[in-house]
């Protein structure tokens, strides 16, 4: 008894106190007694050592419900030129246009990979108390968290052309295009979904494979990660158990 009473002295002593609290009350006697807050063993905090309490889990039951956003929007202008041909016997019969299109990429961050991702033993998210609440005292936390890198667009679907911009350029055809025949053969005027769609291709390689494109990508999408789990969904977690953020530390995997 005098070993459960040493291991649960907490529990207990806020279960008397708020017993003797109430007692008093009822009998009309207003002393202020300590403010012990009830808690089990297991929920003690130690300051600089990772939290066991339900301050941690919490944080982490907000951080899985985070769906995977398209984050770091990048807009690129490029050319590309559509050209069709069909030769009249001996004569050349060419046609080509060259488009000015302006790409828009995101790129997709997992913000949730799933409950195996945050087990313990991966050290993917350590949450670190530095101080406890006090009265008109919030307490301090650290949370570090490890996540899958940004994911550059994974199909021509991911990249759009901003149709409104996007307009031909300049236009060549060979020197017999200006003959009945050329013209009636080819006929010149390409089809909107045709240049939308090869746009859209080769704004999809560039998306993936212009160093210019993806390294601001990457970089606005880790900074708009990053603002958004702290922001929306760690702050307001450990603000509502009295702690203040004091750090919040972003890593990304290796690729």
């Amino acid at each position: 008894m005098v070993l459960a009473g040493l291991i649960f002295r907490r529990a207990i002593a806020s279960v008397i106190l708020m017993a003797l609290s109430a007692s008093l009350h009822f009998l009309g006697f207003n002393v202020h007694l300590p403010d012990i807050k009830f808690a089990w063993p297991w929920q003690t905090i130690t300051a600089g050592t990772t939290t066991n309490t339900q301050l941690g889990p919490w944080v982490l039951q907000k951080i899985e419900g985070i769906s995977k956003p398209a984050l770091g929007q990048a807009n690129f202008n490029f050319l590309f030129t559509h050209k069709v041909s069909k030769d009249m016997g001996p004569l050349p019969c060419w046609y080509a246009s060259t488009f000015h299109a302006v790409g828009r990429a995101s790129a997709t961050v997992d913000l949730n990979p799933g409950p195996a991702w945050w087990k313990r033993a991966s050290n993917h998210y350590q949450l670190q108390v530095a101080s406890r609440p006090r009265p008109g005292r919030p307490g301090r936390v650290a949370v570090t968290m490890v996540l899958p890198p940004p994911q550059l667009p994974q199909s021509a679907h991911d990249v759009t052309i901003d149709n409104i911009p996007s307009a031909p350029v300049t236009t060549q055809h060979s020197w017999t295009y200006p003959g009945l025949g050329c013209g009636v053969l080819l006929r010149p005027q390409f089809p909107a979904s045709v240049l939308y769609a090869e746009a859209q291709q080769i704004a999809f390689y560039r998306s993936r494979h212009d160093p210019q494109i993806t390294r601001p990508l990457i970089a606005t999408a880790e900074s708009q990660a990053a603002q958004t789990i702290r922001d929306n969904f760690i702050q307001p977690a450990v603000n509502a158990f009295n702690y203040r953020l004091d750090r919040f530390t972003l890593r990304w995997a290796a690729r």
